[in-house]
């Protein structure tokens, strides 16, 4: 069996990440920023080995929430980011288990995220409520009243 430890985003200005999803989720720093530059690493480096040879320079921080989940977020400098993420393709989003939807919400837009999509109560007669937002470079964050387990086991 496997368990998941973090996912990986691309944010285009990692200190403006790093400050949203610790005034949004309460996230920490766990380790980092790290900086990457591929003239002073040399050939054979971990971080080219792992994002590519065409990486020049980059810079990632590890954030970790109150229940031991991660988010590495990474600054691809050179090459610059210059895209929006794919919306389905791939992994198009992450999924939070939140104390206050309607709270964090309110959280996301005055911090200058959006509400992708209306909230959704899943199971009537249930407190399961779920919703999609952004943080403001775009990621998709889906927010969940409970966990996966309770929201969909059995059904």
């Amino acid at each position: 069996m496997a368990a998941i430890t973090h996912v990986g985003l691309a944010v285009p200005d990692l200190d403006k990440a790093i400050t949203w999803y610790r005034k949004v989720f309460d996230f920490h720093i766990l380790a980092g920023p790290f900086d990457f530059d591929a003239d002073t690493e040399g050939p054979g480096s971990m971080t080219n080995d792992l994002q590519g040879a065409e990486i020049r320079k980059m810079r990632n921080v590890h954030l970790m929430s109150s229940d031991g989940f991660g988010i590495e977020l990474f600054e691809f400098q050179d090459p610059s980011f210059s895209e929006e993420p794919p919306r389905h393709a791939g992994f198009f989003h992450i999924a939070l288990v939140v104390d206050d939807i309607v709270e964090t919400i309110e959280r996301i837009v005055q911090h200058g995220g959006r509400q992708r999509s209306k909230m959704w109560n899943i199971n009537k007669g249930k407190p399961h409520y779920l919703v999609y937002t952004e943080d403001p470079f775009g990621n998709i964050i889906e927010l969940y009243s409970r966990n996966t387990s309770e929201m969909y086991g059995n059904r």
